[in-house]
């Protein structure tokens, strides 16, 4: 095998990835469509048949509960305001505890500040890092009103125990799936096992619609609540027959027209999306399969992987080199990656310091909470020194060119004598 890029030989891949492109003509011919109808949104915020949205937002949010078979469903103008309007439908308030994942992009543990919620970090299990119902047990005390759960990287939770679990403790489950929107557990589709579930439709997911969101639901109160929070709940929430007014607050968490138009296109194709990074991330898991030291991502049995994020476990001990130094050998081949995906949220400046809202540290002050390192062992070892991720979503990735990806993992991995010898600055 030629030397290592990273010591000075020539790189497998010369040239960056291109990035992976999801919208072509029929998106183009949607947006000139609704430009062209002069309807950019059909939202009014006061009763009356526009609360619900415009004709493109009403016929998108049809076309995703037909395609997921789900009750209802919600679009709003982010994952993230999705999770915010869960957290206030299922009544969150000042001093109630969410169980959240210690390791999630961090509007999952945000969300429930918003309404006074104080969130209680779960530690994730190290071969499909969500958190696991037993931690997310663990973590439950009286105060505990809901559970978020992040089907993290594409792969679902144990969505089934944990919905168990909420429904025997009295209390909501939701479904952060916004990386997850094909993924399957014993049949059941992430996203629809809880209470409530979230799909991100942000520009570097399976689909997108640059920014966006879908909220779903069986429950038509629940469904009513969130429609309110995005919508200016305060002007409607009588109009729309809700007596119980716990955090009919509203907000403009509305998706417009040109979003939906593109976003019916999206969905008509989502299977082909999501098909194509599956193909790239199982292809990569195969080559990883047989060399000692690395770990490509485990599928639990009964479930499909979404692939949002290929990960890959590095054993520092038996490699004799460091995470850090084999994912910038990679780099360096030509093989985009990153390590150890976010640090584990309680890390954050605003969690350590317990401030959030307000100059009293609202809602911390609520709490004798606090968030020092080794409360998530397994989210902090994994952040620190285990995983390196490559994200199919983002990279164009053909035939020719998934051969030269395999290429350079098998290429670092044999030049891991002379990666050795080097003494490599991680």
């Amino acid at each position: 095998m030629n030397q290592l890029a990273l010591l000075g030989g020539a790189p497998v891949l010369a040239s960056p990835l291109p990035p992976y492109r999801s919208m072509g003509e029929a998106e183009r011919r949607a947006v000139v469509d609704v430009v062209d109808s002069g309807c950019l949104s059909g939202f009014y915020g006061s009763p009356g048949d526009e609360f619900f949205g415009g004709p493109k937002v009403r016929a998108f949010e049809a076309s995703w509960r037909a395609a997921f078979g789900v009750d209802h469903a919600i679009t709003v103008n982010s994952a993230t305001s999705g999770l915010v309007a869960a957290v206030g439908a299922v009544g969150v308030g000042p001093g109630d505890e969410v169980v959240v994942p210690a390791t999630s992009m961090s509007a999952t543990a945000v969300a429930c500040l918003f309404y006074g919620g104080i969130p209680v970090f779960a530690d994730i299990e190290d071969e499909t890092f969500c958190a696991s119902a037993a931690a997310v047990e663990r973590a439950l005390t009286p105060r505990t009103r809901a559970i978020i759960v992040t089907n993290l990287f594409g792969h679902p939770a144990e969505l089934a125990a944990l919905r168990e679990l909420a429904d025997r403790r009295g209390i909501y489950l939701i479904e952060d799936s916004a990386q997850a929107p094909l993924a399957f557990e014993g049949g059941r589709r992430a996203g629809t096992v809880g209470h409530i579930g979230i799909y991100s439709l942000n520009y570097h997911k399976h689909i997108h619609t640059g920014e966006g969101g879908v909220c779903v639901t069986a429950s038509a109160d629940l469904a009513k609540r969130i429609e309110l929070i995005r919508n200016h709940a305060e002007n409607s929430a009588q109009w729309r027959g809700i007596d119980d007014l716990v955090n009919m607050v509203g907000l403009n968490l509305r998706m417009t027209e040109l979003e939906a138009a593109i976003g019916i296109e999206q969905l008509a194709r989502i299977d082909e999306h999501v098909t194509a990074r599956v193909r790239i991330a199982e292809r990569l898991s195969e080559v990883v399969a047989g060399l000692e030291g690395l770990r490509a991502p485990k599928v639990r049995e009964g479930c499909k992987h979404n692939y949002y994020c290929w990960t890959m476990r590095i054993d520092p001990r038996r490699l004799g080199v460091t995470r850090n130094v084999f994912a910038k050998a990679l780099a360096a081949e030509g093989f985009p990656n990153f390590v150890g995906y976010v640090q584990p949220l309680h890390r954050l400046a605003m969690f350590r310091r317990r401030i959030a809202i307000g100059r009293d540290g609202f809602p911390f002050n609520l709490t004798n909470r606090s968030y020092a390192d080794g409360l998530t062992p397994v989210a902090e070892r994994l952040h620190a020194e285990d995983l390196i991720i490559f994200e199919p979503c983002a990279w164009a990735v053909d035939s020719q060119t998934l051969d030269r990806l395999c290429e350079a993992i098998r290429k670092v991995y044999s030049g891991l004598p002379a990666l050795r010898m080097a003494r490599i600055e991680a």
